[in-house]
């Protein structure tokens, strides 16, 4: 049998925290979803080394750490290109690698994207907590300690398959690659308070563009550009917040609410984020350029069974991921 993944931090890079597909059932009691920002990478990941989707993998932003394996292990990347190499020597994104012990994974230069995702075969062993490893870090709650990962640290996997050795050398197919652009254009549906706007804003939103703030973060990003006016005071009882929700509070400047979002916001929100697109905002950093088309539910319902049904044909999914 295969050796459960084990990996030492050497350096821990610019922020990199245990993420998987978030924290559900608790908004009620004040605990945001979280879970990885870029859901799609996180489960072609799992899937290219046979994890089930819902299997905790290492999120990796902007400036990737320096890790050494301590046993024989499979590994996959996905999401951004951050320069990946092996004991010095490249190595190519969405493809399945056998790491031998003693083995260093290093990161350079970022090519594109924001996000990269590191999935081990078995998945990453952090305790579950509230149903969930991803890390929250501003309530230290799940992942790794509740925190970034920091030098020294030492990560452990659940036991892989029999066959997860099998899995070297499969890739995604090129056509299947996500392509991660600094200028996106992002489908949304009107929000629950379209309504409180002046009448031209949901055409001054589509029509754009707006740049991203450096004054965002995993829980949002604030975005500058074209004044999306209120046609009242924009304080509202406080209610739900959707992932990808638009809000706009006083200043008229937009934010998009991401995967770390409050569990509620009293801020009306002119437009919503297609699920399937918000892949593509998490690839995102400050300097980057959005703008946004407006689309129906409908036609938002249709894009993402369409997504999922192409996922599915290219990775099948596997079973549930391994428990405590």
């Amino acid at each position: 049998m295969p050796e459960p993944a084990q990996f030492r931090v050497i350096q821990s890079g610019f922020l990199s925290t245990v993420q998987d597909l978030g924290r559900y059932g608790f908004q009620r009691f004040g605990m945001p979803v979280g879970g990885a920002m870029d859901i799609l990478a996180l489960r072609l990941g799992n899937r290219l080394v046979g994890n089930p989707d819902s299997a905790a993998v290492l999120e990796i932003t902007l400036q990737g750490p320096e890790l050494t394996f301590e046993t024989d292990s499979v590994i996959a990347l996905s999401g951004a290109d951050l320069s990946p190499t092996l004991n010095g020597n490249p190595v190519q994104n969405w493809t399945v690698m056998c790491v031998t012990r003693g083995s260093t994974l290093s990161f350079g230069e970022r090519r594109n994207g924001a996000r990269a995702y590191l999935a081990v075969a078995g998945g990453i062993n952090v305790p579950l907590v509230l149903g969930s490893r991803s890390t929250h870090m501003r309530s230290r709650t799940g992942g790794f300690r509740g925190r970034a990962l920091l030098k020294g640290d030492v990560l452990h996997g659940h036991p892989p398959s029999s066959d997860a050795w099998k899995s070297a050398g499969r890739a995604l197919p090129s056509a299947a690659h996500p392509s991660y652009s600094p200028d996106v254009t992002l489908r949304v549906v009107l929000g629950p308070q379209s309504d409180c706007f002046v009448p031209d804003a949901p055409g001054t939103l589509v029509h754009g563009p707006y740049t991203i703030s450096p004054q965002s973060d995993r829980m949002g990003y604030r975005l500058i550009g074209p004044p999306l006016p209120h046609a009242r005071a924009p304080d509202l009882i406080s209610d739900a917040t959707p992932p990808g929700a638009v809000q706009v509070p006083a200043s008229h400047q937009p934010i998009l609410l991401m995967a770390d979002r409050p569990t509620t916001g009293g801020y009306p929100k002119i437009a919503v984020v297609i699920s399937a697109d918000l892949p593509l905002a998490a690839q995102l950093v400050p300097g980057d350029c959005i703008r946004f088309s407006l689309i129906e539910v409908s036609e938002a319902q249709a894009i993402v069974r369409d997504q999922r049904a192409r996922l599915d044909a290219v990775l099948p999914p596997v079973g549930r991921a391994n428990t405590p």
